[in-house]
């Protein structure tokens, strides 16, 4: 697909990033010659110096000819007009605006019927959801959620004194009898679709697949705590922490911000009736300490600065052992060290859009397919997958059992959505039409169901 990205701020790179790697023929627009050039480069697409209001910038950058434009500038208001031109210069393209305004929430709806926007992202909001289900399942590292909730994606850590350390898979379903799918485990930077020998192995990060209520029992089960924080102390009162309050308070857990801007602090009081705002700096050990990090069930550290979250959620684990530490990083590079520091869970704001717009573009590529993909997780920086396909017409892969079949190599079937059923495949279950698929694979850029077969796709690896 050809597609524009207006904005090559971190967000527009990191998207530029993402969608090259799909094979799709990319053009990124800035007026910044410099932010145009280090994209362009780095994520080896076309670059156009210009401003992407212009008609003339966009028939420049081949708007007749796109699929897809993406606005991604720091400017709610630009990139919804960009999105409009887009769509006044070429009435099939599909358009997606960034827009983190909260004012602007109540009317995307609006947006989307009288300017013909397909989607909008909110990266704060984004973030703050993810945060919000991990505050919910405190020893999970991640979750994302799949086929609207039905199932999610849950990761967490196999620690020293767990009691499925050194077993197998299948001994593990043989033993505890809850419904779940071991479906991914990253060791040291490789990831492994796990197969009924696999064994899992202390500092092993797993991923299964599960319903809330069967990760409830299967948590409950291997012995880690399920209960939800009943507090949270958030450093940081800007969109994400205004967010996450949204949603902390909603469900009735106790919000404390520390906010340094006065201001900021005054408007946070008018909206977030219930929360407790702290002016003062969270990067100061005195403030935070007088604030209760010592004590709170959970810190979340959500400033403006990678390196000063890094530091606050050292101080906090330092300080507080029990407590569900998040850090939201902007940057990748911080990975590998925040690993071996183990400070606790990391928030990529950026990944999060990456793999939603990833998702939204697929589905848009196979809008006329027999299947399209609903879902998109990227696992260990984009080595692995888990791809949610709607099934809409038959296919090699449809109405044949799962053991006739010729997989990938690194390739799991997970579930299988029928109806409001949850099915944990196996070698007898057949894919239905109408049917909702999860797949987790190692192979990247699969776009319909029948990719998962031997042969289809591109070459088997």
């Amino acid at each position: 697909m050809k597609i524009i990205i207006i904005g090559c701020g971190k967000v527009g790179a990191a998207l530029a990033m993402t969608l090259t790697k799909e094979d799709h023929d990319i053009t990124v627009i800035d007026t910044d010659r410099n932010a145009v050039n280090f994209t362009a480069s780095r994520a080896d697409v076309i670059g156009v110096e210009g401003n992407g209001v212009s008609v003339t910038v966009q028939q420049e950058a081949g708007i007749d000819k796109a699929d897809v434009v993406i606005a991604s500038t720091g400017s709610d208001e630009v990139n919804l007009l960009c999105c409009l031109i887009a769509r006044k210069s070429n009435r099939k393209v599909k358009t997606i605006a960034r827009v983190r305004n909260p004012i602007y929430l109540d009317e995307v709806s609006f947006f989307k019927e009288e300017l013909g926007l397909t989607r909008v992202i909110n990266p704060e909001r984004a973030a703050a959801r993810e945060i919000a289900r991990l505050l919910r399942f405190p020893s999970a590292m991640k979750i994302d959620t799949l086929s609207g909730g039905m199932v999610e994606l849950l990761k967490f850590k196999i620690i020293h004194e767990s009691p499925i350390k050194d077993k197998r898979v299948m001994d593990i379903a043989q033993s505890i009898h809850t419904e779940v799918l071991i479906c991914a485990i990253e060791r040291d930077n490789d990831v492994i679709i796990p197969d009924g020998s696999t064994t899992l192995l202390e500092g092993d990060r797993v991923s299964f697949i599960a319903s809330p209520q069967n990760a409830a029992a299967f948590f409950h089960a291997i012995k880690i705590d399920t209960h939800s924080v009943k507090d949270t102390l958030i450093i940081g009162g800007g969109r994400v922490g205004f967010y996450l309050a949204q949603r902390l308070l909603n469900v009735g857990i106790d919000v404390k911000i520390i906010e340094k801007d006065r201001k900021r602090c005054s408007e946070l009081d008018e909206l977030l009736k219930g929360a407790t705002i702290i002016n003062g700096d969270g990067t100061e050990e005195t403030v935070v300490m007088e604030e209760g990090i010592e004590h709170a069930e959970s810190v979340v550290a959500l400033t403006n600065i990678d390196e000063e979250n890094i530091l606050l959620s050292l101080f906090a684990k330092k300080h507080n052992e029990k407590a569900k530490v998040i850090t939201k990083v902007n940057r990748m590079m911080f990975d590998s060290i925040v690993e071996e520091i183990e400070i606790g869970t990391i928030i990529h704001t950026m990944s999060i859009v990456a793999d939603n717009v990833a998702a939204a573009v697929r589905a848009m590529q196979n809008s006329m397919g027999r299947s399209r993909v609903e879902s998109l997780v990227n696992i260990l920086g984009g080595k692995a997958e888990a791809l949610e396909f709607v099934i809409r017409e038959p296919s090699e892969a449809t109405n044949k059992p799962l053991q006739q079949m010729k997989l990938k190599k690194n390739l799991l079937v997970a579930c299988i959505m029928r109806k409001k059923e949850i099915i944990y495949p196996r070698g007898g279950d057949e894919i239905k039409v109408g049917d909702k698929v999860v797949i987790v694979t190692a192979h990247q850029g699969l776009n319909d169901i029948t990719d998962i077969l031997l042969g289809s796709g591109g070459k088997e690896s």
